[in-house]
């Protein structure tokens, strides 16, 4: 039956011109966005995984911001210690110069006030961001020091943030507030010879004027300094740097671990990155190709509508 009040021809076209129309909206939009789910109506599933997941990497982003500023930490509070390593060794080999025979005490003392000096001016500097592990003027003694280290979520979705930590009271070198509590500034006791056997000596290096201040001797010479005195203070001066070592040692290995994390974080956001990339990327390739065709549908598609709609006037005919 042939009819001027519904043209099948013309409704069958329309209705696959708008359905081309619609898969060339979608891929048009999957080739200006680069996704193939750009939001949750594509694909509520992968639009959700991909959206948590670039929330967790722009908080692993934030770790690494943190790493870096630990790392600057520990660099700053290594590089002091280990200068002062070398110091307080130096002071120990003069000590141990000082036992030779006829040696003039006064002036080796006088090269190690300059050392002791140095001492308090590395420990005083080695600040970063308004933090110093190895120097203490408050009336609170340096503590652990927590440093961020990674984000973390559990298989239930629960997250958490891990924490890396140093004592820095096992690096504090001066304490103003309570010289018991710098490694330079507190007591040692040492056993010293005496006579056919032993006793005990007490000694500090430096005198940083605490308020708190040290019951032992300062390690200092004079003519009248003696051979035993020497042994004492030598003594002192290698258990510092043992304990000085000791604290350089953790510090590296917490600087260590900082790296071997920021490394692994960089890594992460990566694999990360490539995860969502699998889920809501578009194959630029295929949506290219998908485009040319559905171009060359649309105009097929124009052209029948067009041939379904020029149908009607042919009735036009058999009025003639």
């Amino acid at each position: 039956m042939t009819s001027i009040m519904t043209n099948n021809s013309a409704i069958a076209a329309l209705s696959t011109l708008r359905s081309i129309s619609k898969d060339m909206e979608d891929t048009q939009n999957r080739v200006s966005t680069g996704y193939r789910v750009s939001n949750a109506s594509d694909n509520a599933a992968y639009w959700s995984i991909a959206t948590t997941m670039r929330s967790d990497n722009k908080a692993l982003s934030t770790v690494q911001d943190a790493l870096g500023l630990a790392a600057a930490k520990t660099d700053t509070a290594f590089t002091g210690l280990n200068t002062a390593i070398d110091v307080v060794s130096e002071i120990k080999a003069k000590l141990v110069a000082a036992r030779e025979p006829g040696v003039d005490k006064t002036k080796i003392d006088s090269e190690l006030t300059e050392l002791k000096n140095q001492l308090v001016s590395i420990s005083e500097s080695a600040s970063f961001s308004g933090q110093n592990w190895l120097y203490n003027d408050d009336a609170t003694a340096n503590t652990t020091v927590e440093m961020v280290g990674s984000f973390n979520r559990k298989a239930d979705n629960t997250v958490s943030v891990g924490i890396l930590e140093f004592d820095t009271s096992t690096s504090t070198l001066v304490d103003t507030n309570d010289a018991a509590n710098g490694l330079l500034t507190g007591d040692i006791t040492v056993t010293v010879p005496s006579g056919t056997g032993t006793t005990s000596a007490t000694y500090f290096l430096v005198d940083a004027s605490s308020t708190t201040a040290a019951s032992g001797t300062e390690i200092e010479l004079s003519a009248t300094t003696t051979d035993a005195d020497l042994d004492g203070m030598i003594s002192a001066v290698d258990s510092m740097l043992s304990s000085m070592t000791d604290s350089a040692a953790v510090l590296g290995a917490t600087n260590t671990r900082i790296t071997m994390q920021d490394e692994f974080v960089a890594d992460l956001m990566d694999v990360i990155d490539k995860g969502i990339g699998r889920l809501v990327d578009a194959d630029m390739n295929e949506e290219s190709t998908k485009l040319k065709a559905l171009q060359t549908q649309q105009q097929l598609g124009i052209q029948a509508l067009s041939i379904a709609n020029s149908n009607s006037e042919n009735i036009l005919s058999l009025f003639r």
